[in-house]
């Protein structure tokens, strides 16, 4: 068995025993008699908290954080930059821009607005940045046109924020741009889950591609391989992933980030097979991030994207600290 099934197997263990968690513990204690009726009555109260409350949450967590891991690990490739992530180029902020554009127009009243104005918008940014790649050879390039679209969407959303004449508008679009998996149903994993499908079909297809740009793109072009095509397939797979993420859970900031980080030292920092381990790393740490998230002793539940900030930047400061002293040695 390779190392890299061997790491996804033991990925895949550990997140099944967190959704259980996930979905067992919560604020409201069950005792025995409680949990026997929740797995064999449907009717019974314990039976709708469980499978119709926690569960569908925990799941959406899960495919939420595998979209954004598998986006981080495609771009960081792509890039050839370790701190690339679904954020650099701006796909995260176009969606949260069409997404809050939705909320101030109305559209969180009517079911699927919200989540398709978001996918609409990391569309957009997804077109326009395979454009730019084909006339912008070099990755910093392609990052500094991310920024400048990340910076110019952020801007809007902040200008669309404050000229809302509404406070509840207001209040909606802070609300998702803090990002959360709270009162997530089935029906938004059933939004989320083909779109990661379809980004990690295209997330592999380019596998080979992001595999031979380490070697430089002159050697990568010499192999007789298509740099367009390479470009134009990760990042689709980076802007279905981001679209789908912020379209259910909001803006979601630092698990595209960190994920390929927790897992390169495990495939010798393969960018080709870094792809489903940075999924199930991503997904793991935001079913971890989220039960946390509900336990923490707080008078109004934590946003998500806030927990994942507060505990994954002193994570990722330690990875970062033990990758310099590598470095040095």
């Amino acid at each position: 068995m390779s190392r890299m099934l061997r790491l996804c197997l033991i990925l895949g263990l550990v997140i099944l025993a967190a959704l259980a968690a996930a979905v067992m513990i919560g604020e409201t204690p069950f005792d025995a008699a409680q949990y026997a009726a929740a797995f064999s009555d449907p009717s019974s109260g314990p039976w709708v908290v469980l499978w119709q409350v926690r569960a569908p949450r925990a799941v959406c967590a899960l495919a939420v954080g595998a979209a954004l891991g598998l986006a981080g690990a495609v771009m960081q490739g792509l890039l050839r930059n370790p701190l690339a992530d679904p954020g650099v180029l701006g796909v995260s902020a176009t969606a949260a821009l069409g997404a809050a554009l939705a909320i101030v127009l109305g559209g969180a009243g009517v079911a699927g607005v919200v989540e398709m104005s978001a996918l609409v918008g990391a569309a957009a940014a997804g077109g326009l940045l395979i454009v730019a790649s084909g006339l912008m050879r070099a990755p910093e390039a392609l990052i500094l046109f991310g920024v400048a679209l990340s910076s110019f969407a952020g801007a809007a959303t902040a200008l669309i924020f404050n000229l809302s004449p509404s406070p509840i508008a207001q209040a909606e679009v802070m609300s998702w741009l803090l990002g959360s998996v709270q009162n997530r149903s089935w029906v938004d994993v059933a939004w989320v889950t083909p779109a990661v499908v379809v980004a990690a079909v295209f997330a592999g297809l380019s596998a080979g591609g992001l595999r031979m740009l380490t070697l430089g793109d002159e050697a990568a072009a010499a192999s007789g391989l298509s740099m367009g095509r390479v470009r134009a397939l990760a990042l689709i797979a980076a802007a279905v992933a981001t679209g789908a993420a912020v379209a259910v859970a909001g803006v979601i900031g630092f698990v595209g980030l960190a994920a390929p980080h927790l897992v390169r030292a495990a495939v010798r920092g393969d960018p080709g097979r870094i792809l489903a381990p940075s999924a199930l790393a991503g997904g793991l740490m935001l079913v971890v991030a989220d039960l946390l998230a509900r336990l923490t002793p707080t008078d109004q539940e934590l946003k998500l994207g806030v927990f994942t900030a507060l505990i994954g930047a002193p994570l990722f400061a330690l990875i970062a600290w033990r990758a310099a002293r590598e470095w040095r040695l």
